[in-house]
């Protein structure tokens, strides 16, 4: 498996498969608005850093946006020691193989190439199987940092509760 970073021509690829495995996760429902956020590739590309995993066949399966720090739009954080994972997405046919940690595994090594204090993160309530792993990799759950989305997050009005957690980079 190769980790680099996305080539402009592969964002409509990553679009589709970050928005597959999104579903997947929600129940195969669509998202809403969320899902042209989930499509923009190319403005995650040009604002931060994204990065692709490709299969022994040069196939992408997965991409994960790196946010350098609370400059960028992509930013969920205010912390200028920081830095943030955000839109992690393995195609659903090839989850389990291992790209999923292969690409949080490249955001911490671009994390501590930026001599960055930490790294941010959040995951909604559904996505354990992601928490497991973050939480495999060291992340610590930090609900200090927990947001609370509202706008169109609940067909009942409930704000989506996105659960923040925090990987400490040693010194």
């Amino acid at each position: 498996m190769l980790i680099r970073r996305i080539q402009p021509h592969e964002s409509d690829a990553l679009a589709r498969i970050t928005v597959d495995a999104y579903r997947q996760i929600n129940g195969a429902r669509p998202m809403g608005p969320y899902e042209d956020q989930l499509r923009d590739v190319e403005g995650r590309r040009l604002d931060s850093e994204v990065y692709v995993a490709l299969d022994d066949d040069a196939t992408l399966i997965g991409g994960v946006t790196y946010v350098a720090g609370p400059h960028h739009a992509m930013a969920e954080f205010s912390d200028p020691g920081a830095c943030g994972i955000r839109m992690l997405a393995v195609d659903p046919s090839a989850q389990g193989r291992g790209a999923g940690r292969a690409l949080v595994e490249a955001c911490i090594t671009r994390a501590r190439e930026q001599r960055r204090d930490r790294i941010i993160l959040h995951s909604a309530p559904i996505m354990t199987l992601a928490q497991s792993l973050y939480q495999r990799m060291g992340f610590e759950p930090a609900p200090e940092l927990d947001e609370f989305i509202v706008e169109g997050s609940d067909p009942r009005g409930e704000p989506l509760h996105l659960r923040a957690f925090v990987f400490t980079i040693a010194p």
